[in-house]
């Protein structure tokens, strides 16, 4: 834990802002050869200090979409974390409570969800900002400097959320220089993959931000390990995840291990009302 702070940084360093990005400095993109320059315009938009100020938080749930979520029961579990940590706009309403509560303080979107499901943002912007509304008051972290093409659209999500704010969440961007550390520190833990999935980024935030770490909904096989029944590839569909990108076997071994280890916690299985 205090190698990956020292390695990362993630509470100033995870995310753009005015402190750890000036006007006229470069932002090196982490997964394109880019840089974009801070001008005043792009500087004004960036949190004037990081969100994470106040860790570190008592315990936090980091909520996984995998299927054995399902049938859990873990919502209420989930929901009394102090920091909820959600990953890629998953839906945590119509019932998906129950099993995946519906507190969020973090949620990750992947841009490609706002390519397919809003047309980039170019139009469908107020459906887009009445979905986040089940979000609350929440951050909504977006790659913005990850690949070319996520940045207009991370933008747009940014500009559209301020635009109708109602009561949803707050668009902030990953700084790409905490996640090349990030891809580094955990290349040496063995993760070889192209591109670390969010679950396990999310993980590693979570790991600096809080003293208590739970993982729900963290399962990459296609049956239940207590009762071998086949499962879904997420809790609210059966769509399968990109396997190209991320090696999904080689994150759970090291999320294992930590478990192993007591650095995390990881819920497999049904939530009773007890603590498990």
């Amino acid at each position: 834990r205090s190698l990956l702070s020292r390695s990362c940084n993630a509470i100033s360093n995870a995310v753009v802002s005015q402190e750890n990005s000036p006007v006229e400095t470069y932002i090196s993109y982490d997964a394109a050869k880019k840089k974009a320059r801070v001008t005043p315009d792009l500087f004004d938009i960036f949190p004037k200090e990081s969100p994470f100020k106040k860790a570190p938080w008592d315990t936090c749930a980091v909520v996984g979409n995998g299927g054995i979520l399902a049938k859990s029961g873990c919502g209420k579990q989930i929901d009394s974390a102090s920091f909820v940590i959600r990953c890629n706009l998953p839906p945590v309403s119509n019932g998906h409570e129950k099993d995946a509560g519906n507190k969020t303080n973090l949620v990750t979107a992947n841009p490609s969800i706002l390519f397919q499901k809003y047309r980039a943002l170019n139009s469908r912007q107020r459906r887009f900002v009445t979905d986040m509304q089940v979000y609350g008051d929440s951050l909504l972290l977006l790659p913005a400097f990850s690949f070319q093409r996520n940045t207009a659209v991370s933008l747009r999500a940014l500009y559209s959320l301020s635009d109708f704010r109602n009561n949803g969440p707050r668009a902030i961007f990953f700084n790409p220089s905490y996640l090349r550390y990030l891809k580094g520190f955990w290349r040496g833990q063995g993760i070889r993959s192209v591109r670390l999935s969010s679950g396990i980024m999310m993980v590693s935030l979570a790991l600096e931000l809080c003293n208590n770490v739970n993982l729900y909904g963290f399962w990459p096989f296609g049956t239940h390990p207590h009762t071998h029944q086949k499962l879904n590839h997420h809790y609210y569909d059966n769509k399968p995840s990109n396997k190209r990108m991320h090696s999904m076997p080689a994150e759970f071994k090291v999320l294992q291990n930590l478990h192993n280890m007591g650095v995390i916690h990881l819920h497999l299985g049904e939530c009773t009302n007890e603590q498990e």
